[in-house]
């Protein structure tokens, strides 16, 4: 299996109340049917828990601005507990014998530390939990 890179996209706070902007050269990954402007897919996260979105392009204009609909990608922010600064990446991984897409996924991500320059990111999934206690 060969995991391909789609995107990384940094959380801006409409990516946060609203949807997700979606890179336009990212849709040659995803089988859109014919003459449709919505699919869904899903994608499996750091945990392997899989995660159903709504892809959507708009039906006029200059180029097909897609996003992913808050009606899917908001439970995904609420559940990672998202914020502006995060950042999401996907990928498909590819069986390479066939040419055949075998599944996407996806990570949310928060940057812990800048060490030397470059930013360090965690899947939000291994960040420790910390409790707020009044002292």
């Amino acid at each position: 299996m060969e995991q391909v890179h789609l995107f990384t996209k940094n959380l801006k706070p409409s990516h946060i109340s609203h949807a997700l902007s979606f890179p336009t050269r990212a849709l040659e990954a995803f089988s859109t049917p014919e003459g449709a402007h919505m699919m869904n897919f899903e994608a499996a996260d750091a945990s392997d828990n899989a995660w159903r979105f709504c892809l959507s392009t708009r039906l006029t204009g200059a180029y097909p601005k897609p996003v992913l609909l808050r009606s899917s990608w908001g439970r995904f922010v609420e559940q990672k507990g998202l914020a502006p600064e995060d950042r999401v990446v996907f990928f498909m991984e590819r069986d390479e014998v066939n040419d055949m897409i075998r599944r996407y996924t996806v990570r949310a991500q928060r940057k812990v530390m800048t060490l030397m320059g470059q930013h360090v990111w965690v899947d939000v999934e291994d960040l420790p939990l910390f409790e707020e206690f009044d002292i």
